[in-house]
């Protein structure tokens, strides 16, 4: 018998333990195969709302960088995704404007096509915060809410109350099922005090 080896089997592998290759059969680059295989890490739910802010934000820089790119390249004036006769329309509409230069409706076509992209932009990264693939107006709503440049549309665009009244409506009613105690009557629903609050009788 060979006194090198013997009778008796090797340990069990432990899991997590090291796995010895034979020298040369295996080099990483430091910090490469780490990178490209690093386990991906539960986030919380404020970590990936701020990922995903910053994913947005990042998508609005490369934009408005392409926006700025194409503006520089731009030869040809004389195809406008808007119609010029209505932008030219529009301006007409306020009665100081007398005449107006053949290159201003230009300049507002590319203007509002800028600015319905961005828009559009804003309002596709709030479909995609609610894992949604198809824009809709209360997109474009709490996009218009979101950015403060966008103030003056408050207004124009408001927020869909409805939709709004009919999910409190919903949370009070399970509310009640669960028999979550309501606040008193003419109380009310915002104040903290409201659960000890006694109505005069």
């Amino acid at each position: 018998m060979d006194p090198t080896k013997s009778s008796t089997p090797p340990p069990p592998p432990v899991l997590g333990a090291p796995v010895g290759y034979p020298p040369g059969a295996y080099s990483p680059q430091p910090g490469a195969a780490a990178a490209a295989y690093a386990p991906q890490l539960y986030a919380p739910p404020a970590a990936a709302a701020a990922q995903q802010a910053a994913a947005a934000q990042q998508h609005l820089q490369m934009f408005w960088a392409e926006q700025y790119r194409e503006i520089e390249a731009t030869t040809d004036f004389k195809n406008h995704n808007l119609p010029l006769a209505r932008i030219k329309k529009i301006m007409k509409a306020d009665e100081d404007v007398r005449m107006i230069a053949a290159e201003a409706p230009v300049v507002f076509a590319r203007a509002c096509e800028m600015f319905i992209l961005e828009l559009t932009h804003r309002g596709w990264a709030h479909a995609e915060e609610n894992k949604r693939r198809t824009l809709q107006k209360s997109d474009i709503a709490a996009a218009i809410a979101r950015t403060e440049v966008f103030d003056f549309l408050v207004d124009i665009v408001p927020r869909d109350d409805a939709k709004d009244a009919d999910a409190a409506a919903a949370a009070a009613a399970a509310a009640a099922a669960a028999g979550i105690p309501r606040p008193a009557a003419g109380v009310p629903a915002t104040d903290p005090m409201a659960y000890y609050y006694v109505p005069q009788q």
